[in-house]
């Protein structure tokens, strides 16, 4: 078996359920076999060192720890996982990546080998560090993580010249849009896709519970969201977050509200919604990874503003035509190519007949 390979699928488990915390797996390994497993639990509960000892019991003693994130040896909502490893007698600690939180960042690993523990840091580094990219983000610069998805035709249409959307992609891929949610602690849309859409923006798989529904949050700067919609009618409603500006009519926020939903004003920019000012609001929250599933409107704002910090693109093998018809990316856009932003593929995946290409922003040269 490869045990950071299972340690990297255990830490997959936590994901969306962990923030602010990242999503850590764990495998204890004693003379070929694996004694013990475990990933973070929810806030306040056990990480995963932890619950992975636990399981192991006395067989932790002399064995190897594999663990997807370099070990806290700080004492926060519990105490530090550095103690516990050296407690339990283990003799050695992989760790696919260090930890840059401040008050970690190579502290835990000093602590393990200063008590006699052999240390190795870096296997699957890549994938750990993409695994909790949101996290990495937040402890280094207070910031949430946002990644846009959308899907289009092979042509670049996310609708028809008519607005018609359903469905762009395949049952395939829609099933991985439900799997990008569950991670996300929050998704974000246009007041625009609401009107068209009337979208849900719930997790919908198989064991899906009300504690790993993302908030949903809808930018509305004059607070027009439709009363009737399913976001404020179905029972995550006080999961919703109306995002708006002092431009919203009193009663269209009290309405909101009596729907049990949150009407949230924020400072305008240019009358619009101020989107750095709604990731600062959720960060406070202790939301750090946001997906936004947004029209062409605010997702180029989104880019705008240097927000984004991942794409996911889906692609149908489709072509819808149509001068008018919708991009994923609306806007002014640019008089240049030269001037495009520049993205670094990550990867390209298969979903039935489409699709998903993952990309980051990179840095112009």
């Amino acid at each position: 078996m490869d045990y950071m390979a299972r340690a990297l699928a255990l830490a997959r488990q936590a994901l969306g359920s962990t923030s602010p915390n990242p999503a850590v797996g764990a495998v204890v390994v004693r003379d070929g076999a694996v004694v013990g497993e475990g990933y973070t639990q929810p806030p306040g509960g056990p990480h995963a060192e932890v619950v992975a000892l636990r399981q192991a019991g006395k067989l932790a003693r002399g064995a190897t720890v594999y663990v997807t994130l370099e070990p806290c040896c700080h004492f926060g909502r519990t105490p530090p996982c550095t103690q516990a490893l050296v407690g339990a007698g283990v003799r050695a600690v992989h760790a696919a990546t260090l930890d840059p939180n401040p008050r970690v960042a190579g502290c835990g690993v000093q602590e393990l080998r200063a008590a006699g523990l052999t240390v190795v840091v870096g296997e699957y580094e890549a994938e750990a560090r993409e695994l909790n990219e949101a996290f990495l983000k937040h402890v280094t610069t207070g910031r949430p993580f946002l990644a846009v998805k959308f899907a289009m035709t092979l042509d670049g249409k996310i609708a028809t010249t008519n607005g018609h959307s359903r469905w762009v992609t395949g049952p395939e891929a829609r099933h991985r849009v439900h799997e990008l949610r569950s991670t996300a602690d929050a998704v974000l849309v246009g007041v625009g896709t609401v009107l068209a859409d009337d979208p849900q923006l719930t997790v919908r798989l198989a064991g899906s519970t009300a504690a790993r529904q993302p908030w949903r949050v809808v930018a509305d700067s004059h607070c027009c969201i439709p009363l009737g919609c399913r976001l404020l009618n179905d029972e995550y409603a006080e999961r919703t977050i109306v995002a708006t500006t002092p431009a919203a009519p009193p009663a269209a926020l009290a309405a909101v509200r009596a729907k049990g939903a949150e009407a949230l004003v924020l400072a305008a920019r240019d009358g619009q919604v101020d989107l750095p000012g709604v990731l600062e609001m959720l960060a406070s929250r202790g939301v750090i990874n946001i997906l936004s599933e947004a029209g062409s409107t605010l997702t180029a704002a989104l880019f705008a503003f240097g927000l984004v910090d991942k794409v996911y693109a889906f692609v149908a093998p489709k072509v819808a035509g149509g001068g008018r018809a919708p991009t994923p990316v609306g806007g002014e856009g640019i008089a240049s190519m030269d001037h495009a932003l520049p993205l670094q593929w990550r990867r390209v995946e298969r979903l039935g007949d489409d699709l998903l290409l993952v990309a980051y922003p990179r840095a112009k040269e």
